[in-house]
């Protein structure tokens, strides 16, 4: 089991106005199954509006196509005025990683779209950021230059032919850019004061860009060829300025973080936070404007419980609150993070996950083969990873346990993970059964049906044998973390991390017992044979370490 895979589209096309065209654009999203749309905002000076959906790679992919065709029929630039920079119906489409994939795969998506775009609609795509097929073509300004008005001009210098489609004006649809880029996280930080030109100062000390040198006597200096020469700030991968909030009644600086891998937010509200104080001004909270990925905020939490000697290895839930609090994300609003958290507000939650414990167990319990044992195997694993991180986050912090620190913070970062994974599989095992039920059940009266059943059952038979092998593999590694728990972690919890070996082996033992099931079914003989020995040297591996397990606890609870 993977983390589950995530792409982020935010297409902005040129109507802002025409409550028509926007809903139409909305429900070719909406229509499109396996995204989710969610947010529309539309503005009428600028004539735009940007649309943000997610979902898998292909149903991202499916569903920016479908509201281009929409856009197509619906968009005519020839009658389009805004405020806002402007080359196309629709205008720029990023695709941008949220989880579970990396930019390189964004870039080769927004490159597939790029070409399905031209191919279908026979209009000029040009590719800029990661995507970019030449430098000059990385920033979108450079390629939107000109704008609609200048882009036959454009289109007919060969240093400006599209990468796709057609070199020719189309002037109903103008040309489009798209790529791949990183996800924008904006965020402003707030400050004890209405003072505008404050808040600006804060700004460019932080923001890449910084600000233009001067002399003592405030004469802006310029270099030997006449240009301004710039002072950079103390951020990279930052923009920012300030500005006064009358809803607020205070500044803000408005911050837009362009790689918050290379600059994360918790860096950038403590650099605004010690800029703000030689100013003799106080942070007073911040805010975050849209929406961002849990590992904005996994971090940051992660940051500040490190900051006060704690575990790092908590819950997301835990460290989304931790980071709201440290943050002060609900100062001038409430924060709330199944809306703000990119996966949770695009998350369907699992039907057997979301049960009430009992309801889970008399579920089981039914005259209804699913779920069976590789649900239950999957959230015994979940259990033994939740003990050895509740093991380590019981250990750091602990006076006598300073040198185990370092080891035992990792490894309950590690047990979140493994058990995030594993829960997800308590569904995931249901749904590979589920769709060899479904697939049994097609009709085979005719040839082709037979073929095509054939080809679903194979198709399904393997999902059966991989979800739990995943399972298995993920358990081991609890097993591990276990060990890890039992060796070095608290000793007053020593018997949790024992139980939680022994949860991790039953629900590895219990995994591969469904794939030995089914591996007589793989069609692949070699691929059932790998299967097979890969089950066989993890049982024997599972076996040592939970015995390991057990013997470091109760060589400890013999000492107690």
């Amino acid at each position: 089991m993977s983390e589950r895979i995530m792409v982020e589209c935010v297409p902005n096309f040129s109507e802002g106005r025409d409550s028509r065209i926007i809903d139409a654009i909305s429900s070719a999203v909406r229509s499109s199954e396996g995204v989710s749309l969610l947010d529309v905002d539309p503005g009428a000076g600028t004539n735009r509006t940007v649309y943000t959906f997610v979902g898998g790679p292909e149903e991202v992919l499916r569903a920016a196509l479908a509201a281009a065709r929409t856009a197509r029929a619906l968009i005519d630039m020839r009658r389009h005025s805004g405020a806002h920079p402007r080359m196309g119906a629709l205008d720029v489409c990023p695709f941008i990683p949220v989880s579970g994939i990396g930019m390189e795969e964004c870039a080769e998506l927004s490159r597939r779209f790029g070409s399905a775009l031209a191919a279908e609609l026979g209009v000029p795509v040009y590719l800029y950021e990661k995507a970019a097929s030449r430098p000059s073509r990385t920033s979108l300004a450079d390629i939107r230059s000109g704008e609609y008005e200048g882009l036959a001009a454009k289109l007919a210098d060969p240093e400006w032919a599209p990468d796709f489609g057609p070199a020719v004006f189309d002037p109903r649809w103008g040309a489009t850019v798209t790529g791949a880029r990183e996800f924008l996280v904006a965020y402003n930080v707030n400050l004890n004061t209405r003072d505008k030109k404050l808040a600006n100062e804060v700004a460019l000390n932080i923001r890449e860009a910084g600000r233009a040198a001067r002399a003592a006597d405030g004469t802006m200096l310029k270099d030997s060829d006449g240009k301004a020469i710039n002072v950079p700030g103390r951020l990279k991968a930052v923009r920012a300025i300030g500005w006064y909030i009358e809803e607020y009644r205070r500044a803000q600086v408005s911050i837009n973080l362009t790689d918050y891998r290379t600059t994360p937010l918790h860096v950038v509200y403590e650099t605004a936070k010690e800029e703000a104080e030689k100013l003799g001004l106080f942070v007073t909270g911040s805010e975050l404007v849209g929406l961002a990925p849990l590992d904005v905020f996994r971090e940051t939490g992660r940051h500040f419980l490190e900051k006060a000697g704690k575990s790092p290895g908590l819950s997301d839930r835990e460290l989304v609150e931790i980071a709201v609090q440290s943050l002060g994300l609900d100062s001038v609003a409430p924060f709330e993070p199944e809306r703000k958290v990119v996966e949770w507000a695009a998350s369907v939650p699992g039907k057997l996950v979301s049960m009430k414990t009992r309801d889970f167990v008399d579920e089981v319990a039914s005259d209804s083969p699913a779920p069976g044992g590789g649900s239950v195997a999957a959230l015994a694993g979940a259990m033994g990873a939740a003990l050895a991180a509740m093991v380590g986050n019981l250990t750091v912090g602990k006076k006598g346990y300073e040198g185990q620190a370092a080891v035992l913070s990792g490894m309950a970062i590690g047990a979140q993970d493994l058990k995030e994974s594993l829960i997800r599989a308590v569904d995931e095992d249901t749904a590979a059964f589920d769709a060899l039920m479904e697939a049994s059940r097609l009709p085979k009266s005719t040839e082709a049906q037979k073929a095509a059943r054939a080809a679903r059952m194979r198709e399904a038979g393997e999902g059966a044998i991989l979800v739990p092998m995943a399972t298995a593999r993920s358990c081991f590694s609890a097993l591990e973390a276990c060990v890890a728990a039992a060796r070095h972690g608290n000793r007053n919890s020593v018997s949790d991390a024992g139980v939680g070996a022994l949860m991790a082996h039953a629900g590895l033992e219990g995994a591969l017992l469904n794939v030995r099931i089914n591996l007589a079914s793989l069609g692949d003989a070699d691929w059932a044979a790998a299967l097979g020995a890969e089950a066989a040297s993890l049982s024997e591996r599972a076996g040592a370490l939970e015995a390991e397990a057990l013997a470091a606890a109760d060589a400890t609870i013999s000492t107690l």
